[in-house]
């Protein structure tokens, strides 16, 4: 807060007088500074004396509300909404707009929505704000709201400016939708608005998490200027697209030019080891952060370490780098780690890191108890894993289900396992049988260690024959043409049998499937898998 802001402020706590002009100018110097909830109290304290000249107006909310965003205080928030109905200012298309962005950034995206809707004039603000709302919100469905609202500001004639492109751009390549992401493209040339660094850098991410590494990259050579985030960006895209030895080319290549990376970069640079098991380079990489670049490791670089340790097997290191990390490792670190036992074979070591630093600490969500019965179904202890779903079900915690999105011809189609809702659902199953019949020829046989239910492997094979992307597949397949390729997003790590079923599909239908789960992208080309089985 500024000087002057300090006098008047201590001038109206002497005198209990002020004006709103000065009353706001104390308002801004707090909500724009380094003590935003002095705003609020500021403000709160006004009220309760009944400070004369300091009643609130179009100008007072705005910087309130800017106060409760920067603290993620919507108790507050919710509390000048109220103050501002009281006042008549609740269609002041300015505190409107300052409304959904203070909603927005405090999580409430249905309150935001609410706003927008009740406003009766709407300017690009207005539209930017709601749909960057939404693309932000981490519930489910909203980034298909924020490319819903973008039509409806498209259909009522509001130009979209720079901040709406990067708002929708990161709905698509949250959902996945490439054929919406190439329109809002077109769009943005036609506005030239392609150009703009923060637009183009979008593009570039968007390509990238839909699936199409080749036209990110394309893009990103294109690009007129690059900061530090349009490297990371590529550098990222890259790694998680199993172009590891790319992506750390391209980050020499930043350095050499000169841009200074920080530390998402690291993390993009560490994440490109871990994707192809690079454990010296991901050991020198993770050094050097802070000798060579000044950047202190935080939790996410320690996380990405300690990810690739596990997967090539170096558990013991890989604990013990856990136990000596300067930042407590969260549930995240001990779940990884837990995991990579599991795999290598340690299910010793898995079920005491799930007991130990998961559920022994508080950790214990569904996620946690899951993976537990994961261990114990691996290890064909049925009793036990019994226990865990008992106990999952006595907490009311029930399993995330698995579901697999792709887009045909601009539509999403989402399925789940066994899912028989598609209005294609006879003829799904219908080619999922001759994909199984094809398996079979090829010598594949189902890995029924993945199913966690003890019940006979005939039932076991079944299920895992009906898992959603083996049914998102099979739609591709008869929805798509030849040669084109097929895209699927996962919400869950994709499983062993999975992974070896798309490989095989790829080569005997000669198709290239690309599938992004909650980790990476795997590319099955002509048998084989972009990730080398290392995932």
């Amino acid at each position: 807060m500024n000087q002057a802001a300090q006098q008047l402020h201590a001038q109206l706590i002497k005198t209990r007088r002020s004006d709103p002009h000065s009353a706001n100018a104390v308002l801004k110097g707090y909500a724009k500074g380094s003590r935003p909830q002095e705003a609020l109290s500021f403000f709160f304290f006004s009220l309760r004396q009944q400070v004369a000249g300091t009643e609130p107006d179009s100008f007072t909310f705005p910087l309130l509300l800017h106060a409760c965003s920067r603290l993620r205080a919507k108790g507050p928030g919710k509390q000048l909404h109220g103050n501002i109905v009281k006042q008549g200012l609740s269609m002041d298309m300015f505190v409107q707009n300052s409304l959904i962005h203070m909603y927005a950034s405090c999580g409430g995206i249905q309150c935001a929505l609410k706003v927008f809707e009740r406003m009766s004039k709407r300017d690009v603000v207005s539209w930017t704000s709601i749909i960057g709302a939404a693309a932000a919100a981490a519930e489910e469905g909203c980034s298909a709201v924020a490319l819903h609202l973008f039509d409806e500001m498209l259909e009522e004639g509001v130009a979209p400016n720079e901040a709406t492109m990067v708002s929708v751009l990161r709905a698509c390549a949250d959902s996945g939708t490439l054929s919406t992401g190439r329109r809002v493209h077109r769009i943005s040339k036609k506005l030239k608005l392609e150009v703009k660094l923060h637009v183009a850098t979008a593009l570039v991410d968007m390509y990238a998490k839909c699936g199409s590494i080749e036209e990110a990259r394309e893009l990103f050579d294109q690009m007129p200027e690059r900061d530090a985030f349009a490297w990371t960006v590529m550098i990222s895209g890259l790694a998680s697209h199993g172009r590891s030895r790319d992506a750390l080319s391209l980050f020499h290549r930043m350095r050499e030019l000169g841009v200074t990376p920080d530390e998402r970069t690291m993390t993009a640079v560490l994440s490109a080891c871990r994707n192809a098991g690079m454990v010296a380079d991901g050991r020198r990489y993770f050094e050097e952060m802070k000798k060579s670049h000044g950047i202190q490791q935080r939790l996410q670089h320690y996380g990405c370490l300690i990810d690739l340790l596990g997967r090539a097997g170096n558990l013991e290191e890989a604990e013990e780098f856990a136990r000596r990390m300067p930042i407590d490792p969260d549930r995240v670190i001990w779940r990884t780690l837990a995991w990579a036992s599991k795999i290598h074979g340690d299910t010793g070591r898995a079920e005491r890191l799930v007991r130990e630093h998961l559920l022994g600490l508080g950790f214990g969500d569904s996620g946690s108890f899951v993976l537990l019965g994961n261990i114990y179904s691996t290890a064909r202890k049925w009793d036990q894993k019994a226990r865990v779903w008992a106990a999952m079900g006595s907490r009311g915690m029930k399993k995330p289900p698995a579901s697999s999105r792709i887009e045909i011809n601009g539509e999403i189609h989402e399925f789940e396992a066994g899912d028989g809702r598609h209005r294609e659902a006879e003829k799904i199953y219908l080619k999922l049988e001759e994909i199984e019949e094809r398996l079979r020829e090829e010598g594949h046989r189902p890995r029924i260690s993945e199913v966690l239910l003890d019940v006979d492997e005939e039932e076991k094979a079944f299920q895992l024959r009906h898992h959603s992307e083996k049914l998102a597949v099979a739609f591709g397949l008869i929805s798509s043409g030849p040669g084109e390729k097929i895209v699927i997003f996962k919400n869950l790590r994709s499983c062993e049998d999975c992974h070896e079923t798309m490989k095989i599909v790829s080569r005997i239908y000669g198709r290239e499937i690309i599938v992004r789960d909650r980790v990476r992208f795997h590319r099955f080309s002509r048998g084989t898998c972009s990730c080398g089985d290392f995932w």
